[in-house]
Parts: structure tokens; sequence; C-alpha cells
């Protein structure tokens, strides 16, 4: 029973950030508001909401980031490099780090592939 409520909150918040991507140019005050209610059930479900999702909101006034809109992304390259999401409305600044996918040596790989399956 417990998965089924979960997959219908997961549809919801589709729903609802679809709604809030289509209304925001004609009413951004209902898109913050299908947003905030889509937050609300992932949170209530114990449904983490994806990263596409997490990083299209203002974490902290809940409005649809859309750049050039109401929001600005820079590429910093101090220390590690990251974009910079500032929300133009409130002024609160996300990061969101850049990493390279680490790739296994060749030692690495060697070790991998000469390993046998132990028995018992």
């Amino acid at each position: 029973m417990k998965s089924t409520a979960k997959q219908i909150a997961k549809q919801r918040i589709e729903v609802l950030f679809q709604q809030a991507e289509n209304v925001y140019k004609s009413n951004p005050q209902l898109s913050s508001r299908y947003i905030a209610t889509a937050r609300k059930i992932a949170m209530a479900a114990k449904i983490r909401l994806p990263t596409e999702h997490k990083r299209q909101v203002c974490k902290n006034c809940n409005m649809l980031l859309v750049p050039g809109d109401n929001c600005r992304v820079r590429i910093k390259q101090k220390r590690e490099p990251h974009i910079v999401i500032t929300c133009l409305n409130c002024g609160y600044k996300t990061r969101i780090l850049l990493r390279k996918k680490k790739e296994k040596t060749k030692l690495e790989q060697n070790n991998y592939q000469n390993e046998t399956p132990r028995q018992v």
C-alpha cells in the first residue's frame, strides 16, 4: 500500500512541476504555489525530489528559476570549479560543484579482471 502512495505522490509532483513550467510566463505566483505544493507532497510522502527539479527551484522563495529571466548563472573557477545560480527575486545563491567523473586506472581495471570468485 505504501508503494502505491509513493507512486501517486511522484506522479502528482511531476504534474505540478509541468504545470509550474507552463504557467510561469503568465502567472509566476501561481507557478510558485505549484512548486511549494509539490515540495510539501514530497516531504509528506518522504520522497526525494529529482535533482533536475531541485535545481530548477529557489530554495528561499520557491520560484521557478529561468536563466535570463529571474536568475543568473555563472561558472566560477575558484578552488573547485562550480556553477553559481543567483535568484534575482530574493538574491539567494546556489552553488553546484563540478567534478570530473572518476576513471579507473589501468591497475584497478587489471585487478578487477584478474579476480576470481571465491568458493565457500
